[in-house]
């Protein structure tokens, strides 16, 4: 440790001597102090060196510097808009003087860093490197499949915890078996998500057709009770003109 003394004087903004001061970039940087009398202790890996400007932010300029650092850190003039938007300006008058959208993409195609590919293709447990444990082929009757994983789940789970009371060593085996049955239990839900799209498209046509044909009724009754207006219209009409 080492003490440096800083005396109020007229002298200039760094001294040779402070200027000098030496330290490490990965270290703290340079304690900048008030131009006032200051005896301050410090470690040579924190030095301090002194600066007459600093007072004004210390002293009445603090509230107003405050202000001006908060005003200047946290707004920023909002962004322009693209410039494709001068592409369509004339879009209402003459449709054909904007430009076609750009083709739907085929094949592979880059987002985030990442590629990604339009044909929806759900890679099979062979492809991941994942032993599956259900058997192969078309005909696979999910809901039967389903139910045996969740119980040899179950099973494996209470093993687990007998395992970990009397070997707890042997937990490791227990929990690769646990994540082998979560794996095949995640891709037959994904082969049925086909299957769930379809269901999903075809309930919301039904309840499209359901509420046309109540749309349809509505309209009819409401004829009917215009007609049956109408009829009654003429009926008191013609009493009076008689």
């Amino acid at each position: 440790m080492r003490s440096l003394t800083v005396h109020n004087n007229s002298e200039p903004l760094f001294t040779k001597s402070q200027s000098s001061i030496p330290y490490n970039s990965s270290e703290s940087p340079p304690l900048l102090l008030p131009d006032r009398s200051y005896h301050h202790s410090v470690s040579p890996a924190h030095p301090v060196i002194a600066c007459p400007h600093f007072r004004a932010a210390t002293a009445s300029g603090k509230s107003r510097g405050r202000e001006v650092l908060m005003a200047t850190g946290t707004s920023s003039a909002y962004p322009p808009p693209p410039p494709y938007y001068r592409l369509y300006k004339d879009y209402l008058e003459d449709p054909e003087s904007a430009p076609e959208p750009p083709p739907p993409a085929q094949g592979t195609y880059p987002l985030f860093g990442a590629t990604y590919t339009t044909d929806v293709v759900l890679p099979t447990l062979e492809d991941q490197g994942v032993r599956q444990l259900y058997p192969k082929g078309p005909s696979i009757d999910f809901k039967r499949e389903l139910t045996s994983l969740n119980r040899e789940l179950q099973l494996h789970i209470l093993e687990l915890a007998d395992v970990l009371v009397e070997r707890p060593s042997q937990y490791a085996r227990r929990v690769e078996d646990i994540s082998l049955i979560f794996k095949n239990l995640h891709h037959l839900l994904n082969s049925l998500r086909p299957h769930q799209a379809r269901a999903t498209l075809i309930h919301i046509l039904e309840r499209q057709i359901q509420q046309r044909k109540q749309a349809i009724e509505d309209i009819k009754r409401r004829r009917e009770e215009a007609q049956r207006l109408l009829k009654e219209s003429l009926q008191n009409l013609d009493g009076h003109l008689a």
